[in-house]
């Protein structure tokens, strides 16, 4: 039987730039209950999600703890991983871990990686070369990768919560971003359609962007696609707000975080440091350097 969708007692939707966006204003109850896990499948940010103590799959865990619920993580990203990778792992990485949750965090590197990556349905693998990279699984279609691997979870038991994709390159503008576009509206119809959670990080991102209004620099990445401590709060709202949280419950997540933000900042520092230290050891015991 397919899980229930969450309850919400108010949908508000806005058109900005040509895209729907859909915003739960106002949520019945939080979603996840203490005991239950939540697994976090994706890509590179999703790691990075998980890897840094102030990524967005941390910030999500605090601020359900915040609000007094105690569930567990299941960390299944894996950088440079698209569609087909997930769809091929989501048995091994997901499934098996016997998760209540599934977030899907895909896209990025679907588009981000043109000719290698993955194209959207039929028609558009149709009408480009796409390769395979040695040991990679059959592409498929992101449109029937998707829909597979939400198909399987939804019959394991597994309730999804599907994300949009994030930006590539805060120009949103750019080709690339034009090029994602469908993508991501084929996940707001394919959560309608199938009465999904969504978290629409595309078109909070959108908002946030140019809110920001600082063009040429990056705000919420590091590299235009990958998170800062500003883009996972971006993104760690979007899912909170996906699984029910109210304004006041998310204000209590927001406050969990800032340690988490000073303990990020201190691991960078440290990293940085050592990285430093190891290329002046370096440069110290290689005797072309020495004069």
């Amino acid at each position: 039987m397919p899980p229930s969708p969450l309850k919400i007692s108010s949908v508000a939707f806005a058109f900005v730039s040509g895209a729907l966006i859909l915003t739960a204003s106002v949520s019945a109850e939080i979603a996840v209950k203490s005991g239950e896990k939540i697994a976090f499948l994706g890509d590179s940010i999703t790691a990075g999600g998980w890897g840094n103590p102030a990524g967005y799959v941390r910030l999500v865990m605090a601020g359900l703890e915040a609000n007094g619920i105690k569930a567990e993580a299941v960390p299944a990203g894996i950088g440079g991983h698209k569609s087909n990778q997930m769809l091929a792992r989501l048995e091994k990485d997901v499934l098996s871990k016997k998760p209540n949750w599934m977030t899907l965090s895909c896209g990025v590197n679907d588009v981000w990686h043109g000719n290698f990556g993955i194209p959207l349905n039929d028609a558009q693998a149709a009408s480009a070369t796409y390769e395979l990279r040695p040991g990679e699984p059959e592409k498929g279609t992101y449109e029937k990768n998707i829909s597979k691997i939400i198909d399987t979870a939804v019959a394991a038991g597994v309730r999804p919560v599907l994300l949009t994709a994030t930006v590539i390159k805060e120009d949103l503008s750019s080709a690339e971003n034009q090029k994602l576009a469908p993508y991501n509206e084929f996940l707001r119809k394919l959560a309608k359609d199938k009465k999904l959670p969504i978290a629409d990080l595309y078109g909070d991102f959108l908002v946030k962007i140019k809110d920001a209004n600082a063009p040429g620099k990056n705000v919420f990445t590091s590299d235009g696609v990958h998170m800062n401590t500003e883009g996972n709060k971006v993104m760690a709202m979007g899912v909170l707000k996906a699984f029910g949280f109210s304004g006041e419950e998310l204000q209590k997540a927001a406050l969990a975080w800032a340690p988490l933000a000073v303990q990020a900042e201190e691991s960078a520092k440290a990293a940085a440091a050592a990285k430093a230290a190891k290329a002046e050891a370096q440069k110290a015991a290689s005797p072309a350097e020495k004069k």
